[in-house]
């Protein structure tokens, strides 16, 4: 049995005629400056990776820059079968700049990076500086032995690796798939 179709009522709005809007050009230039105007207020060179609050076309983003978003740099965690490691890009900060510390089954890492730049010419005197600190706390997973955790830095590249016991290496068991 057919259903009878439900007619609804279309609202159409009436435009002016293409004429008379030849006065109003200048509007998406515009609206394409305050637009290009409001990417350059909300760059921040030194937030890793932290995209804007706002997005295109005036509709607003939930604030990533609150205590609930720290800012810090990419890092991967990894499960191998021997160990755990933890990967950390950490561009154009130095070895002596992080701190790796394990306390209550809580492996944190802090880095610090501190630049100035000072340039003094006849014409202009130019004294430049910036700063930028992350802190990343991980809890351990059982089976991890804390005496043996191991760190290196080589290139800007932090790895932390974080040997298994040999009693959590041993706990792996296979389970065999069986066709039904």
């Amino acid at each position: 049995m057919a259903e009878a179709a439900t007619k609804l009522p279309v609202k159409t709005e009436k435009t002016a005629p293409a004429s008379a809007r030849t006065d109003n050009w200048v509007g998406p230039f515009e609206s394409l400056r305050r637009e290009i105007d409001r990417l350059f207020d909300d760059f921040h060179p030194f937030d890793f990776r932290l995209p804007s609050t706002h997005s295109l076309f005036g509709r607003e983003l939930p604030a990533l820059r609150s205590v609930a978003w720290p800012v810090a740099p990419a890092m991967d965690l990894v499960e191998k079968a021997n160990e755990y490691e933890i990967t950390a890009e950490l561009p154009g900060i130095d070895e002596k700049n992080v701190d790796i510390r394990l306390a209550n089954n809580v492996l944190t890492i802090k880095g610090e990076k501190k630049e100035e730049k000072e340039e003094k010419e006849k014409d202009y005197y130019l004294s430049e500086r910036r700063y930028g600190s992350f802190q990343r706390s991980f809890q351990l997973p059982e089976g991890v032995d804390a005496n043996k955790i191991d760190a290196s830095f080589t290139k800007g590249i932090l790895t932390v690796k974080l040997p298994k016991t040999v009693e959590a290496q041993k706990a792996e068991k296979k389970i065999a798939v069986k066709a039904a």
